[in-house]
């Protein structure tokens, strides 16, 4: 019997390995009649035809040049570019330190010697036999699949959920081939990380001593380059280096108690170097203060600190906090979202927190130590590597019935639905310190339904909800903004030109969802998700394992400071500054000779990549 009109037969589908069909030319097909949402592109539901050729979208006469390919009947469904999550924890020492420190929370793997052989039985055992993936919170499995899954399972859970990109946003410079050998080992994925400066002890000297500017814009080029990153990160700026000093506490305008250095100077220096060595992604900031009531003020400073110029504060859940009310802990989601919604300049995401079992894992040791006691198990560990920076790890579990933890689920919430401007806010849980990235679906549906909002609301802390805003906020985003939260608007942010959308000469990352009012539902389980134009996921199955490509910048740096950093690394450090770079070559076999994919510079720095000036 022949198949339905604009319907496939059985295995015509593109599989797996390369975009190339059995033959060997490239794999060429269309997904017809499907509602497509491309904010990038102005096509809000458009019900429209996407080709695909070569692991690229093309227009139809494109798709005409590649020879006759399968027709894939998509009506019914919404068509989307594949998810791009800007903010995640999944590879450096960190993640290996939670995932050591919590081995209860595992399954079983001791049975299967071939690591990646299991990886494939637990993925395979999160689908039941019609291919609809299991409620892992239901089976009790959410806490290995979530809490600090190996790289393996990180790929698989991404690319079932219709991601296909993701960003490390915590890359220590001396630990920078640990984090892409692990992230070149996640499957499937296109990755990239920001690199972490602002607590190392040459930064900190250079802004103490006094040092031009032009240097220290030079240094951080060539932190840059070294450690192959996409952007910077600070976190909790010159506050990680001042706790190894005994000081516990450093708001923005407070000095340093050894190098006598503020906040507000590391990130005016750090903003004004990115801007000028042309990287597109901004500061990637984790401000002073996380998780301390009444820390909305060291937030507003933060915004006020960059002068203008382009910054994105992260997990700014943790972020908003006030310190009214007879519990002084409050709500200053408000205030947050106004100072936002009036400075173009800055972007954030959000770290909503999602009840149950997790991990937090931080750079900020000055945060960590602080919430040790709280840990849950209680078992923590500190670490550091080279006076960089820092680490802490605390296993941690959100309740509904505490109060502060319902109110950190409420803020998170009201910032999303506060914020006007989907294009600068990202959708994260800060994974997986607030919550696994396996919640985004849940996610989803309490942005997009306010009477399922309601009801978890409902099931909270009693004084919540009379001491919030959250009732009284009307707003669901609808699919158009969640493809923007999810999406477009993070391909922007991280200057990814052909990432994101779904436009000729967009690469073919796309998630196809099948139209369901239960949003969870819908987005638990794509029908289809292709990356790079392979199907890799169908109704939950993981067909095919491409191997994902690395995103980096390259900015132009004065190669005369090269000497200054090696003479620093060479009285003060374990590794020659020279041993700390690394080449092309070198990251392609990080990342099993996935692919390079160079971003663009912007503004002086022109459009074709930089490296070292002579």
């Amino acid at each position: 019997m022949s198949p339905p009109p604009g319907r496939p037969k059985e295995g015509s589908l593109p599989l797996g390995g390369k975009a190339r069909s059995a033959k060997g030319a490239p794999v060429t097909f269309t997904l017809r009649g499907g509602r497509v949402h491309d904010p990038a592109n102005g096509l809000d539901g458009v019900l429209r035809d996407v080709h695909v050729r070569a692991g690229r979208i093309v227009d139809a006469t494109g798709a005409g040049d590649g020879g006759p390919g399968p027709d894939i009947d998509v009506r019914g469904m919404v068509v989307m570019a594949g998810g791009i999550d800007m903010h995640t924890h999944i590879g450096g020492g960190k993640v290996n330190l939670a995932r050591t420190l919590l081995p209860e929370l595992q399954r079983d793997r001791a049975l299967a010697a071939d690591a990646r052989a299991q990886a494939a039985v637990d993925m395979m055992a999160q689908v039941n036999g019609t291919g609809t993936a299991l409620d892992l919170s239901a089976t009790g499995a959410a806490h290995c699949a979530a809490c600090a899954p190996g790289t393996l399972a990180t790929g698989y859970r991404y690319a079932q959920m219709g991601y296909t990109s993701a960003f490390e946003p915590a890359m220590m410079a001396s630990n920078a081939r640990h984090a892409h050998l692990e992230m070149g080992d996640t499957p499937i994925l296109d990755h990239g990380a920001y690199v972490m400066l602002g607590n190392d002890d040459l930064l900190l000297h250079m802004l103490a001593t006094g040092a031009d500017f032009e240097r220290i814009r030079d240094y951080v080029g060539w932190t840059i380059c070294a450690a192959k990153a996409m952007g910077v990160k600070v976190v909790n700026p010159g506050g990680i280096s001042a706790f190894k000093f005994n000081q516990r506490t450093l708001d923005v305008d407070d000095e340093h108690v050894h190098y006598r250095v503020t906040p507000r100077q590391v990130l005016r220096t750090l903003t004004r170097a990115l801007t000028e060595l042309g990287i597109p992604h901004p500061l990637h900031v984790h401000a002073s203060n996380l998780g301390v009531p009444g820390n909305a003020g060291s937030t507003l400073a933060t915004i006020d600190a960059v002068e203008g110029l382009r910054a994105h504060v992260t997990h700014i859940q943790f972020h908003s906090y006030g310190n009214e009310g007879p519990r002084k802990f409050s709500s200053a989601a408000l205030q947050i979202a106004d100072a936002v919604n009036a400075n173009p300049n800055i972007s954030i995401d959000v770290g909503q927190i999602i009840f149950g079992q997790t991990v937090t894992a931080s750079g900020d040791t000055m945060s960590q130590v602080r919430t040790a006691d709280l840990a849950s198990p209680r078992k923590w560990i500190g670490a550091d590597i080279e006076c960089d920076a820092g680490c802490g790890i605390v296993p941690f579990r959100y309740r509904e019935q505490s109060y502060v933890n319902a109110l950190q689920w409420v803020i998170g919430l009201e910032l999303f639905l506060l914020v006007q401007d989907p294009w600068r806010i990202a959708l994260t849980t800060d994974h997986p310190n607030g919550g696994p990235f396996t919640s985004y679906p849940h996610l989803i549906r309490l942005l997009m339904d306010k009477s399922f909002r309601d009801e978890q609301l409902a099931r909270l802390h009693p004084e919540v909800a009379e001491r919030s805003n959250l009732r009284e906020i009307r707003r669901e985003l609808t699919l158009q903004e969640i493809a923007i939260l999810s999406r477009a608007g993070p391909a922007r942010l991280l200057g990814l030109a052909d990432r994101g959308h779904l436009g000729v000469g967009a690469a073919a990352d796309i998630a196809v969802y099948r139209e369901d009012p239960d949003r969870e539902a819908m987005f638990s389980v794509p029908e289809y998700v292709f990356k790079d134009g392979v199907l890799v996921a169908r109704k939950g199955r993981i067909i095919a394992e491409p191997v994902g490509g690395v995103h980096f910048v390259e900015p132009h740096y004065d190669r005369k400071i090269e000497s200054f950093i090696a003479d620093h690394a060479g009285r003060h450090l374990t590794v020659a500054a020279a041993d700390s770079v690394i080449g092309r070559d070198e990251l392609c076999g990080c990342c099993r000779g996935g692919r390079l994919m160079l971003t663009a510079l912007m503004g002086r720095a022109g459009a074709s990549g930089g490296g070292a000036d002579n």
